[in-house]
């Protein structure tokens, strides 16, 4: 009997068995599969919080493979150099991924396609981590993307994204397996330090937790997820984003989850939560056919905006200290948990960019390492479309009011007293442990008092205004 070469099959953020088309056809090929996961200087680059997230999917997705009998090999290295040595030490004749779609991964990804196939292995890419490519939805009218979001969706809609695939259970393993470096060697937490032990105990990592937390969803909350997603004081959110981010779960499950959640009398609130993962593809389809969206302002012509650099507010808004009670609860939920509730993050980025005028490039790099479930093309667009340089029918006379804010998605405060040391029936418990996870380099105290607001709403709407309609007119 003929014994096919060794397939490698590259993992990034696909870490599940269930609706993975790539893994899926690795497993119909007849090859011995051996799955790898790279720690190349573009994954080393990534934020802190990412990162020792990162090292929980990995730990979780390993013994998934070993449950069905193979293994997750770690290497650390260029990409290239670490599956070029990996196919010479195993024979293996192809190496397949599933694709990724920011700038530095599409050109390193070519990049290693070219070379490999220039060595005579298969290179191939596979669909996944989306649910529709960024090619397969484009405007009839003409043009190469929608700039806009609601007839996006509309045209989203009407696309079939096609069945989701039964889970891999089994994968032919290679005669022996190639050597692999100690996951705990890389000290991918490292970067967190005394913060990872606070968020550890709010974090569940890996493909069943991600399963379990969509059932339960869909179960119960998300009959008023429509209304009540928006609401900071109670618990209607998926929890989805860091198994999303990861791949530990796949968009695509998620759609029909909540499609089958609408035919069964749930419709306003399932259709609400597709909404939202229509959000999540036009971020990644927006960055996919305008790349600037993750560096520097969409608008063109808000590239030369007067934004304010580092300064002493934007360091209190860092430390959630700006004297702003729900602004300052919701930077706290970050350090606390290690994510933010949507709304939240709506009013701490138009809190830095239009009340203390600041970059919004400096939020979105904060978020990018602090956030365990930091999406680089969802963090770029939703920072931009806040700040109002994305795209947005109304960009900048948007300015969230945490005040109004407060009263209607906080309106007892239970959201502000959870994390909020000091503020009005304060729980203790969460709201101490955020001096924990913090760096002690900031000299913070659980004695310290709330801080006096940094600046008054009214006047910090009427700057931030002022100067746009400075830079407008070209003064």
């Amino acid at each position: 009997m003929t014994r096919h070469p060794p397939l490698l099959y590259w993992i990034r953020r696909d870490m599940r068995l269930s609706d993975h088309p790539g893994l899926a056809a690795a497993q119909q090929s007849g090859r011995p599969v051996i799955p790898v996961f790279v720690l190349d200087p573009e994954t080393e680059d990534i934020g802190a919080a990412p990162k020792w997230r990162l090292e929980q999917a990995i730990a979780a997705f390993r013994e998934r493979l070993r449950g069905i009998g193979s293994d997750l090999v770690l290497r650390r290295g260029k990409a290239l150099d670490c599956l070029r040595a990996l196919a010479e030490e195993t024979g293996a004749g192809a190496v397949h991924w599933t694709r990724l779609y920011e700038p530095a991964a599409i050109a390193r990804d070519s990049a290693v396609k070219a070379a490999l196939r220039a060595a005579g292995l298969e290179a191939e890419s596979h669909p996944g981590h989306l649910i529709f490519e960024p090619w397969a939805v484009a405007p009839k009218s003409g043009g190469d993307v929608y700039r806009v979001f609601t007839p996006y969706f509309r045209a989203l809609e009407g696309i079939e994204p096609g069945p989701c695939l039964d889970a891999v259970e089994a994968l032919a393993a290679p005669r022996d397996w190639p050597g692999t470096d100690a996951l705990a060697d890389w000290a991918l937490g490292a970067g967190m330090r005394r913060g990872a032990d606070v968020v550890a105990g709010h974090v569940e990592a890996g493909e069943p937790a991600a399963q379990a937390h969509l059932e339960a969803f869909l179960d119960a909350p998300v009959r008023d997820y429509a209304k009540g997603r928006d609401r900071l004081d109670l618990d209607r959110c998926s929890g989805l984003s860091p198994y999303l981010t990861w791949g530990e779960i796949s968009a695509r499950e998620a759609w029909h989850a909540a499609g089958r959640a609408a035919r069964g009398g749930k419709r306003d609130g399932a259709l609400a939560f597709r909404r939202e993962l229509g959000w999540r593809e036009f971020a990644w389809h927006l960055g996919y056919h305008t790349p600037e969206l993750f560096e520097r302002e969409w608008r063109a012509e808000w590239q030369g905006f007067p934004w304010r650099g580092e300064s002493a507010d934007a360091a209190a808004w860092r430390q959630g200290r700006t004297g702003e009670p729900l602004v300052d609860a919701a930077m706290r939920e970050m350090y606390v948990t290690g994510r933010m509730h949507n709304r939240a993050r709506m009013i701490v980025a138009s809190h830095l960019t239009k009340h203390l005028l600041t970059d919004w490039r400096i939020g979105m790099r904060w978020f990018a390492d602090c956030l365990i479930d930091w999406d680089p093309a969802s963090n770029a667009l939703g920072w931009q479309w806040v700040a109002g340089c994305g795209p947005d029918a109304a960009p900048y006379f948007r300015v969230f009011n945490p005040e109004t804010q407060a009263e209607k998605f906080d309106p007892e405060g239970a959201y502000r007293a959870r994390y909020l040391l000091g503020f009005e029936g304060s729980d203790d418990a969460v709201a101490r442990s955020y001096f924990d996870a913090v760096p002690e380099s900031w000299g913070l105290s659980p004695e310290d008092p709330l801080p006096e607001r940094r600046v008054g709403l009214a006047e910090g709407r009427k700057r931030a205004l002022a100067a746009y309609e400075a830079f407008k007119d070209g003064g």
